[in-house]
Order: C-alpha cells, then structure tokens, then sequence
C-alpha cells in the first residue's frame, strides 16, 4: 500500500508527542513493506526537495511552514504522490482540511490522526476538519469524546493508542529496590504532591518509593518531600533511559499516575506493562483511567487520603515482573491496527 502522510511539521522541526506519533507509525508501517512519503515544510538544507530516511520518503511542499501557502500547494503534492491513502494530523487543522480536499480530488480516502486540540490553532476549523475526514483516530477514548464534541460521528472515529515495545518489557532486567513508583515529566501538569501526600499519610509503614522524571517542577516537588519529611524515603532518578527505567518498574509493585493532564498515560503504560498495580487519580483532562478501568491490578482514587488506603489494599495483590495483557499495545500491534484500517477504507472506496 501507498501511504501519503501530510504534516505540516516534521520531527525535524522539533519533537513532541504528536510528531513522534506519526514518525513511527510512518517508519512502522515502511517496515512493513509499505510504500511511505512524508509531505511536510522542509527543514532540512540544500537545495533538492526531497530525500529517503529509514524507509520514509520526505517531500518538501512549501520551503517555511506557512499553514496557508502549504494548503494551497498540498493538492498537486497529493495528487503527484498518487497514494492509495492520505493520513494527516489534525495540527495545524488547515493543512489537514486541504488534505481532504485533495482527498476528494485524488479519490483516496483521508484519515486524521488527532493527537489533541492545540491551544493555538483556529478552533473554527476543527468542526469541518473532524466532519470531512473519512476517519479519525484518537488515542485514547477522551479525546475521541472531544472529536465527536467537533462533530464527527462516533463510528468514524477509532482508538489507537500509543504503543510500546513489548518484547523490550520482557527482556529487562529486574530491580526490586522500590515499592512504589511515579513516572512522567515534571511539568506543571505532573501533580506530584498527590502522590507524595498519600505516600506521607502512611509514615508508620515500611515503604520506599522513586520519582522518574525530570522537568521545570522537580525543584519544588523535592522541596515538598522535604516538607513532609519523606524526602529520606524518596528517591528522585532523573530521566532515565528506557534500559534503565524498565527494570524499576518491573520490580516495583504499585505505579502512580496524579497528571492533572494526560493525552495518553504512556509512563503509565509502561509501568502497568512490566506488571505494576495501577493507582490512578482521577482527572477530567486526562486519559490515564483508560488503562485501569475494569482491571483488577487497577484502581481509581480521587484525594491523597484514598490513595494511601489503596496502597495498603493492594498490597495482597501478587507481584508481577510483566502483565501480557498489555501486549496489544506493542509497536507492531499498533501498526498493523492503523493498516487495518486503511485496507478497510480503501476496500469501501
């Protein structure tokens, strides 16, 4: 199959979560065999306009990533690239609008993958951004809620969620040196004092615990351990590489997730994934509840108080180094869900 991507950014503009989505969907489905072109804003140097990378074709349609002048020219580009699909991201939404259009010019169906609403896009062009895709997938069911809430309807929209790489999980390492864990950026979204709040309410127990992240807050929350005399039972790791992260989590037995905002949990699910129990607070703006609802080695709480009587109640549950019921959520598994769903498209052309 030929996939024609559209993303105004690309990695190269600088990371974040969304490009990184769509670069290893992109890179995942060319290992698979398919045929892959990026059509994005140069940022790379010299003067040709396109180049080969891990498998993925990257063709320059404006020099300066101009949302406007990209949409005007993404059309021709399409319709060049002669793709059997379009995906395209729902950031900038113009770009993804043209490429609906350029959709009903070629005859291809257009997917959008929408990461989350960005607070600087024109949010008046969600509502047809999310009307004339031929499907959107979301990560988590939360943001398919706002999707619908933009007017798609319900049955053309699908949950893929982020992924990882299972077979990683299985072949770490084990250390046993916590009992209880947290894991994500310490920004001001993290909520850290949640977890350690509940952590302080249980003093007279025996515990030790590890905060693995780093970030703008970090400062602030070691002075709150401090503050609550836990500091000494607390052990901040920084931003550990993915080699020396797995084997904590896999010999930890409770994750926390307190993020007062979430896209999709993926510290979470890495935790749950090296067979964590799960305690997760509840939050309107985020999705981490998703991979604890209805799960036995999961629970949710909603103050610091309810998460130290959950500390306590799962501490009968067995300790487990890997949880293979998250292997669905492995890279390949992922991928072969997202060419799934352009194989069902372009048969019901």
């Amino acid at each position: 199959m030929r996939v024609a991507f559209v993303s105004l950014f690309a990695p190269g503009h600088g990371e974040t979560p969304a490009r990184t989505r769509t670069l290893r969907t992109a890179r995942g489905l060319a290992d698979r065999g398919h045929d892959v072109i990026w059509l994005c804003a140069r940022w790379w140097g010299g003067d040709h306009d396109a180049f080969e990378e891990d498998g993925v074709e990257y063709r320059s349609v404006a020099v300066e990533p101009a949302p406007a002048a990209f949409a005007a020219r993404l059309p021709a580009a399409v319709r060049r690239a002669g793709p059997d699909v379009v995906h395209a991201v729902n950031s900038p939404p113009t770009p993804g609008l043209a490429a609906t259009v350029a959709g009903s010019l070629s005859r291809v169906p257009v997917v959008v993958d929408w990461w989350r609403d960005h607070p600087a896009d024109a949010r008046r062009w969600y509502r047809p951004l999310a009307r004339r895709a031929d499907a959107v997938t979301t990560p988590s069911r939360t943001t398919k809620t706002r999707v619908r809430e933009h007017g798609a309807d319900g049955g053309d929209v699908r949950v893929l969620p982020e992924s990882i790489d299972f077979d990683a999980v299985e072949a770490a390492g084990v250390d046993d040196r916590f009992d209880a864990v947290y894991a994500r950026r310490l920004d001001r979204h993290a909520n850290v004092e949640t977890f350690l709040l509940g952590l302080a309410e249980l003093r007279g127990r025996d515990w030790t615990a590890a905060v693995i992240g780093d970030g703008p807050e970090r400062g602030r929350i070691e002075a709150t351990a401090r503050d609550l005399r836990i500091d000494d039972r607390v052990e901040f790791l920084g931003d550990l590489p993915l080699d020396e992260r797995l084997p904590i989590l896999k010999g930890t037995h409770v994750a926390v997730a307190t993020a007062t905002w979430e896209t999709f949990a993926t510290d979470l699910l890495w935790a749950v994934a090296c067979g964590c129990v799960a305690l997760v607070e509840y939050q309107a703006d985020s999705s981490a509840h998703e991979l604890v609802e209805g799960r036995e080695r999961g629970r949710l709480v909603t103050s610091p108080a309810e998460l130290a009587d959950e500390f306590v109640a799962v501490g009968d549950l067995e300790r487990r180094a890997v949880d293979r019921a998250f292997a669905s959520f492995d890279h390949g598994a992922v991928i072969d869900r997202y060419a799934g769903l352009y194989e069902e498209l372009v048969d019901g052309e």
